[in-house]
């Protein structure tokens, strides 16, 4: 179960983000949660095949993680669970891989998780990174 101390950890060492289901509407998740964590420091990398085109948070949006050219520390997810298996290969094609893949708050797969687990990766599952930073008082970056 992910807990406060490890979002704490999570999101004090993890300063590049990729959103996977990055949006373009201010009043959906995918895209207030990763404009909140861009206006608090960290750098945010945009993923969503449906966007391309488009630049979000000064970054172009790109199909999918293995097409990003920088390395990041962490894989935001806004997609639906029953999503997760098909997004599984590119999370492990990633070079390298992330440090991380939260799952945000509603979202949670624990066979995806324990497969992630296994290559190394940590999971956070069913928690909003935007609700933690704010609860935890991190500081801006």
């Amino acid at each position: 179960m992910s807990t406060l101390k490890q979002a704490r950890s999570v999101l004090e060492r993890c300063r590049t983000v990729a959103i996977l289901g990055a949006r373009d509407r201010p009043h959906q998740a995918g895209f207030y949660v990763p404009q909140y964590l861009y206006e608090q420091g960290y750098t945010v990398f945009p993923v969503n095949p449906a966007r391309v085109g488009q630049v979000l948070w000064d970054q172009p949006v790109v199909a999918r993680l293995t097409d990003l050219t920088t390395s990041v520390d962490m894989v935001d997810v806004f997609r639906r669970p029953e999503a997760l298996p098909a997004h599984l290969v590119d999370f492990l094609a990633m070079s390298p891989l992330p440090q991380v893949v939260w799952f945000q708050q509603g979202i949670r797969h624990d066979a995806v998780a324990a497969d992630l687990a296994r290559a190394g990766i940590e999971v956070v599952q069913d928690r909003c990174t935007l609700a933690d930073h704010r609860r935890l008082g991190i500081e801006r970056l």
